[in-house]
Order: structure tokens, then C-alpha cells, then sequence
């Protein structure tokens, strides 16, 4: 494992979490677009992802030991793609509502504004994590290269 891992495994976990807070914001912007470009209601979308490296932790811990400070970085994250939620649409009794049906109900997109905003928050304490974890490991650095002195 090489002395800036730290610094970088930290990096994938910000950019990770940028991204899922983008894309909360954008679930929060369309929660009452009733029609998007298809002509449907807008789809909550999700972030989904993915462990960088090994596989496991016995398998990035015997990576890291036959390592001899080169090569490839250790793990991290990394976003895999983005997919909408396939939870169905709500349905608000609106008959005076344009986008109203027969009944007079209307298809709202599935986004609950609620849990957008717990996500938001679960999203915003990882990234401070993230930026915790880098000053941590800066602060090591310093540390340790103020001993060599």
C-alpha cells in the first residue's frame, strides 16, 4: 500500500457522493414534473455503486501486503451507473389539474421529497467523512515528514 493510498481511496468516496447528491438534487427539482420529454411523469433516478479493486477484504488485504509501494491503488468506489426507480407513479386526486385523466386523478412522479431529503443528509455525513478521512491522513503526512527532519 502506498503512502498517498489513504488520500486516494478518501477521493473516490467524494466523488461518489457528489454524485449521489446531484442526483438527489435532481429528484428533488422534478418532484412535481408531471411530464417529461416521453410524456410520462418524471422517474425517481438511484446511484448505483460499486467497490473499486478487489472483491473482498481478505482479497484486498493480501493485495495490499504483496505490493511492494507500487502499482495499483488498494480499492475505493466508483459509480456504476445511474437507474430509475421502478417504483410505481403516485396518484393525486387533482380534477382541476390540465394533466388530470377521466377520473381526475393525476400521475405524479415517484419521488417523495422526505426521503430525498434523508438521502441528502446520509449523503452530505459521508462526504464530510470523506473529508475527515483526508485531512487525517494529510495531517499523518506531515507528521510523519516533520520526524524525518
Amino acid at each position: 500500500m502506498g503512502l498517498f493510498d489513504a488520500i486516494g481511496i478518501a477521493g473516490t468516496g467524494l466523488t461518489a457522493q457528489r454524485v449521489r447528491m446531484d442526483v438527489t438534487a435532481e429528484n428533488l427539482a422534478n418532484a412535481d414534473t408531471t411530464r417529461g420529454a416521453n410524456g410520462q411523469p418524471y422517474q425517481r433516478q438511484v446511484v448505483v455503486l460499486a467497490q473499486s479493486g478487489s472483491s473482498s477484504f481478505s482479497g484486498a488485504l493480501s493485495g495490499a501486503l504483496a505490493q511492494s509501494g507500487g502499482g495499483e491503488s488498494p480499492g475505493g468506489v466508483h459509480v456504476t451507473e445511474i437507474v430509475g426507480d421502478r417504483t410505481p407513479d403516485r396518484q393525486v386526486y387533482d380534477p382541476g389539474n390540465p394533466e388530470a385523466n377521466a377520473q381526475g386523478y393525476v400521475k405524479m412522479p415517484n419521488v417523495t421529497t422526505v426521503t430525498e431529503m434523508a438521502d441528502l443528509i446520509s449523503e452530505q455525513q459521508s462526504y464530510q467523512s470523506d473529508v475527515t478521512a483526508m485531512q487525517t491522513a494529510k495531517s499523518m503526512f506531515s507528521s510523519t515528514l516533520g520526524l524525518l527532519k
